[in-house]
């Protein structure tokens, strides 16, 4: 294997960029100044002419990311795969009291994280001693943490095997000393401890994280216990000193694994959030509030209104389940065959690797539910061919970038957006899919017309059809899109999207079988390890999620936060739309998108609704900004991850992936004026504002390109985005005018007209 290059064992400084690929399929660094991971031996070497998608499927390996040999690594796999065959199980045929399985699955996130994570970065050349304790100095450091912890594990324990805890009659501080001191305290002295002296082997588990791992499965034997009395006492008077402080350990574990797994960024914002809820009233304007006690907002955020709420409730079921589902394509090798048809298809024409990139990463994006993780795991494979066609480093880095978000604007999965945002809207998954349908291709197409055009205007040409894969071979394998259409077939016949996941899942197992990769036991059995791994980073993401939501719940702020968006608005739809588009796009830079939808729909939605937006639209609106965030500037980790496997400069990578996404912030205002994009309306209007936006896309990327039919000036390229912008507005007259301008630059860019004729037609 080889080590990325950059990156710090040092955990005081982790960085936002790498982690949001810490999903399925790719696994990105947390702490890396360079995103691209390591990878699985298959995933490395050169491909055959036939199989150019060689690798696409392997998994990657964060640079904190444990490799335990031997029986300890046979240990976490039998607990990953635990992980997954407990969730897949309890879905379909043993259902849980809802708060049990949520804490469980928290909990077992937690602990599988602490185990396969490190605090910081390890290094294939590390010359640094295994620790910066002495062996002496550290085993005494541990023990404080060691004895407050055991202590409350085996509280914990005992609820359980006497059958008492404490009861509603129980006094406020009752077993504070035995449990609740000893787990926040040995929890908060662990994780400081893990940070000063973390164990640099990556084959070995650092004892502070097995301790952190104990907390976690304490704080979960605590709450279950506890949960018919948590229910009517969190978050008041009520509620018990032991349920506070197992609470504060709780979301002390939570905020830490979603550093390790996910960067700064989501963790600095759940904390603001967390000193907003204590502060209120202090704070100026609509930020005040009547403040709220440590008891009652820690009690009452470890609920079903906070981190046990809505995020946690999708990452527990559909995250989970779809995340199980890639993994099974992946050991089918089913994105192998994607990326090889896409080449075969595209590789050959102008700027082929582009195109490939555009359509392989789609499809894989759309599957993986990350962006920065798609660019990995494809990039690495596509970045590299477009720069041999003549692309330029940031170009292609920005190509992929583009395409992999965008993947999870394609139905009809959607990176599981659609089913998140059905669980929050209550509008059904099937009225969402159809809706995303036409956003999406206008997104592709523009993406599309970006690459061709970039490669008529620098003369490029394709691959050699010697080094790609035979089309002809590959239609006849066309059998490995069957678990998809299964999956489509069936939610659109009514089936749960549970029971539709699962039946697709089998189905990839089935197909395998017309392969040379079947999937035995084996490779069922190991589909369900790294769904596992691959899962972890969303359950900590929602999880952080979850406490913003709570604080949104508890101090109202989302309401006044709608509010203030109705008084700057003025009532004007637009200009509220503005303001949601700016929001969407902060929240979610640095965040994954499962995150940054959840809270954006949380603090802006209400608003837009008020305002007479239609839902549908409105949800629609701020997920495809979320989605956009990742190739948005100045943090915009998509682009990261592209660049540093084009070895680009990042911010001018971030700046091209904006520009080359450009329909992306141009299609929500779109579905906004003409809500036929989202097929609400008759048919002929349907179509009529489908051909009209897609022509305008096609003029927005030659005026961005600089290219329609030959070079333009920059006055025609400004003339041509006017025109463009009138085609997406979709009247009748809008589209005359867009038209009109598209003939008169063509007619002056072919030298039929002068452009000083035009000017005096125009007096």
């Amino acid at each position: 294997m080889t080590e990325t290059k950059g990156g710090s064992a040092d955990p005081g400084a982790p960085d936002e960029l790498g982690t949001a690929a810490n999903a399925a399929g790719a696994i990105a660094p947390a702490g890396s100044a360079t995103p691209a991971a390591e990878t699985s031996p298959t995933a490395q070497g050169s491909a055959a002419p036939s199989n150019l998608g060689a690798g696409v499927d392997g998994e990657a390996i964060a640079p904190n990311q444990r490799q335990a040999p031997g029986l300890t690594g046979r240990l976490l796999a039998a607990l990953c795969i635990a992980y997954t065959v407990f969730h897949i199980g309890v879905m379909n045929f043993y259902p849980l009291e809802t708060w049990t399985y949520r804490l469980i699955h928290v909990a077992g996130g937690l602990t599988l994280g602490f185990l396969l994570f490190s605090s910081g970065n390890f290094r294939a050349d590390d010359t640094r001693p295994a620790r910066r304790l002495p062996g002496l100095a550290y085993w005494l450091a541990l023990l404080p943490a060691a004895a407050a912890l055991i202590t409350a594990f085996v509280q914990g324990v005992g609820f359980w095997a006497t059958g008492t805890g404490l009861d509603h009659a129980a006094g406020r501080d009752a077993m504070l000393w035995t449990f609740g001191i000893p787990l926040a305290a040995g929890t908060g002295w662990a994780l400081l401890l893990s940070w000063i002296a973390p164990l640099r082997k990556r084959g070995v588990i650092d004892p502070t994280d097995l301790l952190l791992a104990l907390a976690a499965i304490t704080v979960a034997l605590y709450l279950i216990f506890h949960a018919e009395f948590l229910r009517l006492r969190a978050g008041t008077a009520l509620a018990k000193s032991a349920d506070m402080y197992a609470a504060l350990a709780g979301v002390i574990l939570i905020l830490e694994i979603t550093r390790r797994l996910a960067g700064l960024a989501l963790v600095a914002i759940a904390g603001v959030f967390m000193l907003y809820s204590l502060v209120g009233p202090w704070l100026p304007g609509i930020l005040e509030h009547r403040g709220y006690t440590a008891m009652r907002f820690l009690t009452y955020i470890y609920t079903d209104q906070g981190i046990l709420g809505p995020t946690t409730a999708i990452s527990s079921t559909y995250i989970i389940l779809f995340v199980t589902f890639a993994a099974f394509l992946q050991v089918s090798r089913v994105g192998e065959y994607f990326v090889n048809f896409a080449f075969a298809a595209a590789g050959g024409s102008r700027g082929g690797p582009a195109k490939v990139a555009v359509f392989g990463s789609g499809l894989m994006g759309m599957i993986n539910g990350t962006s920065a993780g798609n660019v990995v795991s494809t990039g690495s494979l596509t970045i590299p061919l477009m720069k041999r066609v003549g692309y330029p480093p940031q170009t292609s880095a920005a190509v992929e970038a583009a395409a992999s978000s965008g993947g999870q604007i394609l139905p009809p999965i959607m990176g599981a957006g659609a089913f998140i945002m059905a669980e929050i809207t209550g509008i059904p998954y099937t009225e969402i899919v159809v809706a995303a349908i036409i956003p999406a291709v206008l997104y592709f197409a523009s993406i599309y017309f970006m690459v061709d055009l970039a490669a008529i205007k620098s003369n490029m040409r394709g691959l050699p059809r010697s080094e790609l894969p035979k089309f002809a071979r590959l239609a006849r394998q066309v059998y490995m899109f069957i678990p998809i259409i299964m999956l489509i077939g069936l939610l659109f016949s009514g089936y749960s999207v549970i029971r539709a996941g699962t039946v697709a899942m089998a189905a990839a197992a089935m197909i395998s079988w017309l392969t040379p990769y079947k999937m035995g036991p084996g490779a069922v059995v190991h589909a369900f390890e790294i769904a596992a791994r691959m899962s972890l980073q969303l359950v900590a993401v929602c999880a952080a999620a979850g406490i913003i939501v709570g604080v949104i719940a508890l101090t109202g702020i989302g309401t006044r936060f709608s509010s203030l968006l109705l008084t700057l608005a003025d009532q004007n739809q637009l200009i509220a739309l503005f303001f949601a588009m700016v929001v969407s796009i902060i929240l979610g830079m640095g965040m994954p998108t499962t995150a940054a939808y959840a809270v954006a729909a949380s603090v802006i939605a209400p608003g837009l609704i008020e305002m007479g937006i239609e839902p549908l639209t409105a949800h629609f609106f701020i997920f495809y900004f979320a989605v956009m965030s990742a190739i948005t500037p100045p943090v915009a980790l998509a682009a990261y991850a592209g660049s540093a496997i084009a070895q680009s400069d990042p911010m001018k990578t971030s700046v091209e992936s904006f520009k080359i996404g450009l329909a992306a912030f141009v299609v929500p205002f779109m579905f906004f004026s003409s809500p036929q994009l989202l097929m609400q309306g008759a048919w002929y209007d349907i179509l009529h504002v489908a051909i009209s936006a897609g022509f305008g896309i096609f003029l927005l990327a030659a005026a961005v390109q600089a290219y329609f039919f030959g070079p333009l000036s920059m006055w025609l390229r400004g003339l041509l985005g006017i025109g463009a912008l009138s085609m997406i507005a979709g009247g009748w007259f809008s589209d005359a005018v867009g038209l009109s301008v598209a003939i008169v630059v063509w007619a002056i860019n072919k030298r039929m007209v002068h452009a000083s004729d035009v000017a005096r037609g125009l007096d």
